[in-house]
């Protein structure tokens, strides 16, 4: 029977967004999240070992995105890897309103609940990470109806999503990642809210709307550093944005940029050692 090697990979901080997405440049089959862990898979054949992964992760290291991590290979049989990948999916509650569920998995709707459907495939947004949970959060808090919100790396669509179930009446979500971009539209149709969504590949650069009245980053702080001015530039004035994939440690530095660039902090949340900022455009 054919054999597939497993890493198991222990990371601090454990971000499943962050570290799927420099894992996946590499030669793997696939990727589980476990408990304070995920499980990256590759065939017997391929060449990659302990030292190719080390060596992706030592560049989150060097962005201070991570502090430290643990990688230890084995060799297996051959699974399904269908049956695996619906095994680590989970429905989850985000808040008292929201429920995630996936598509293959039944959930009875309560009371005023909103349910929203999301197949992550190779995407990254599946609510179980705390930053997702913190925007979602705000989404909840933020966003009225009739809304015009930008969702930058839209990755599963999950905000965008929620934004449109909130009352939003356009949201545009834009990421570089193609699969990202696939399985943004297909969640889109799940929920029937692709007429309210428009998701484009690219960088902020395929953005030419100026007029939005609140944009979602749920992103790498370095990269939220960069596109500050970005930002800026895409939002009314008066108009919200809702940052995280932030530490606690990170805070000082994002409101040192964005205080700079012309925003105001409205408020900070916390989830463990993650944090969420809302800022307005002065």
């Amino acid at each position: 029977m054919k054999k597939y090697k497993e890493f198991l990979i222990i990371a601090e901080p454990f971000n499943v967004e962050l570290l799927s997405s420099i894992l996946w440049e590499l030669d793997i089959t696939g990727i589980n999240e476990d408990v304070n862990c995920i499980r990256v898979f590759a065939d017997s054949e391929s060449d990659l070992d302990s030292v190719m992964i080390s060596n992706q992760l030592q560049k989150l290291q060097k962005e201070k995105l991570l502090r430290d991590f643990r990688v230890e290979l084995s060799v297996h049989e051959e699974k399904n890897w269908n049956e695996e990948w619906e095994k680590s999916l989970n429905i989850i509650h985000v808040t008292d309103k929201v429920v995630i569920k996936p598509s293959f998995k039944e959930y009875e709707k309560k009371n005023d609940e909103i349910v929203i459907t999301i197949d992550p495939k190779m995407s990254f947004g599946t609510g179980e990470h705390q930053t997702t949970k913190l925007v979602i959060g705000l989404i909840e808090k933020y966003v009225k109806h009739g809304m015009n919100i930008l969702d930058a790396g839209t990755g599963t669509g999950i905000l965008a999503i929620t934004s449109a179930m909130f009352g939003a009446s356009k949201i545009v979500g834009f990421d570089s990642d193609e699969w990202c971009y696939e399985n943004a539209l297909e969640n889109c149709l799940l929920n029937n809210v692709s007429e309210k969504i428009e998701i484009r590949i690219g960088e902020i650069d395929t953005i030419t709307e100026k007029d939005f009245d609140l944009i979602l980053a749920n992103i790498q702080k370095n990269i939220l550093i960069e596109l500050a001015e970005r930002f800026k530039e895409k939002l009314k004035a008066g108009g919200f944005i809702l940052l995280s994939g932030l530490l606690s440690d990170d805070e000082e530095d994002i409101l040192k940029i964005y205080s700079g660039s012309g925003f105001k902090q409205i408020e900070t949340i916390k989830m463990d050692e993650w944090i969420a900022i809302v800022f307005q455009k002065i």
